[in-house]
């Protein structure tokens, strides 16, 4: 006896014929055709009719009732936002809730009051309506518009070939549309399921990246960069195990792509040197906690603290309330002054001259006093002012103070010191010079005479 002949179910799935295609769709044709003449029969058309006068009567309860519920809602102001959120999301679906509930009625109804062929239609539209609205209604906590949109219209098609028994078909369609990859075939069924999978695994890995990211935030014994490292890593991990999970359950032989990624990567690698840099210019900045969130730094022109740290950029936030996106190479590689690195005491100085006439002991008295009556000066670590030259015009002196609090702003702090010291140096007599010029004017010169002829 001969062995037996492998079969192709146990090869790799090839595509179908041409032949095999033409068949399912002629059988199909032939279900469609069959159904049509089903709605002719006189209970069948019966139940079409109810259930198109079912669709009026919840058209007119939505316009009945749709004000009332609405008006109903506006008066609840006290309501948690997201239980006003889900009374919206069912108000927008009303008609379509109104239209389960009555053909459901009448289903149940009909089934006590005569035969179960009688509803057998009215069944199959309520299945269909009901699947609809729950699709409807649960797609709505998706919160991007397209994939929402997107994950609605294949879940309506996946529970409309699932109630009409018509998901083998489909499915053998969809398989025969493909194409081989070496040793690996990729259909449109196989891309459909990848998808379906990576997308339901992406969303899970979302919801628990930041359930997880609340928890570190939190927890205030991890340090603001240490937060950051960590959720970014959390994140990564979360999503590339989704992503290799989701397509390892469906099938797809990662090994075989191994040799294209290798070379898309080396492609990528020389396009994208500036963002690898960054995203290693990233995690160096967490690891060694130079810069953090909440710090005041300087770099260049830019004076602000730093909001958040991302994988690519330091988000700086100005006075003025310009926020600048500087890359985290330039973090990394510039001078960057950091006035909170370690502590958060700043001093600064400022400059001044006074008359040769007043008393050099009695100015530094005076402007430290005048320093330390000004608001967010430190006390404890006291202002001192010491005499830095002999000007042309001036005795010039250097007042130095200290602050905590460097994201109040430093040129409005030196602008109420320079304040205080000319109120204070107004009250005491004290002059503040400025360069003087005599200007004398001299008699008309002698005209120059005339040369002889």
């Amino acid at each position: 006896m001969e062995p037996d002949t492998p079969t192709a179910g146990a090869e790799t799935a090839p595509g179908l014929t041409s032949e095999e295609l033409t068949e399912i769709g002629r059988d199909l044709l032939g279900q469609g055709v069959t159904f049509l003449e089903t709605l002719l029969r006189p209970w069948n058309a019966y139940q079409v009719c109810i259930a198109l006068a079912l669709v009026a009567a919840a058209w007119v309860l939505r316009r009945v009732f749709g004000d009332r519920i609405r008006q109903w809602m506006a008066d609840r102001e006290g309501w948690p936002t997201w239980q006003m959120r889900i009374l919206v999301v069912l108000h927008r679906r009303l008609m379509g809730i109104f239209f389960v509930l009555l053909i459901w009625l009448t289903v149940l109804f009909m089934r006590e009051a005569t035969w179960p062929s009688r509803s057998y239609l009215l069944t199959i539209i309520a299945e269909l309506a009901t699947a609809w609205v729950f699709v409807a209604l649960s797609t709505r906590l998706i919160r991007s518009p397209v994939f929402r949109t997107i994950v609605r219209y294949g879940a309506w098609i996946f529970v409309t070939l699932s109630i009409l028994d018509l998901r083998g078909e489909a499915a053998q369609i969809l398989d025969g549309i493909g194409f081989n990859l070496g040793e690996v075939r990729l259909s449109l069924l196989l891309l459909l399921q990848a998808i379906t999978v990576v997308a339901v695994l992406v969303i899970g890995a979302r919801f628990l990246a930041r359930t997880t990211t609340a928890r570190i935030q939190r927890n205030e014994d991890i340090s603001p960069s240490m937060q950051v490292l960590i959720v970014k890593l959390l994140q990564v991990g979360l999503y590339g195990a989704a992503i290799f999970i989701g397509l390892r359950a469906t099938g797809i032989d990662l090994t075989g792509l191994a040799v294209l990624s290798g070379a898309i990567g080396v492609g990528l690698g020389f396009g994208l040197q500036k963002v690898v840099s960054n995203l290693v210019s990233g995690v160096i900045i967490l690891l060694d906690k130079s810069i953090k969130p909440g710090d005041v730094i300087s770099l260049g022109d830019t004076f602000g603290w730093i909001n958040t740290l991302g994988a690519r950029y330091a988000s700086v936030v100005t006075r003025d309330g310009k926020e600048y996106l500087i890359p985290n190479e330039d973090l990394i590689t510039g001078q960057v002054v950091n006035w909170s690195h370690s502590n958060d005491f700043v001093r600064l100085d400022i400059y001044f001259g006074t008359a040769y006439a007043d008393d050099p002991h009695m100015v530094r008295r005076v402007a430290i006093e005048a320093a330390s009556g000004v608001t967010r000066v430190l006390t404890d670590r006291a202002p001192v002012c010491h005499i830095v030259g002999f000007g042309d015009s001036s005795v010039d002196y250097i007042l130095r103070f200290w602050i905590t609090d460097p994201t109040g702003g430093l040129t409005n702090i030196r602008g109420n010191v320079y304040l205080a010291l000319w109120d204070a140096f107004k009250e005491h007599g004290i002059s503040i010079p400025f360069p003087q010029r005599e200007v004398k004017l001299l008699g008309d010169a002698p005209s120059p005479t005339s040369a002889p002829d």
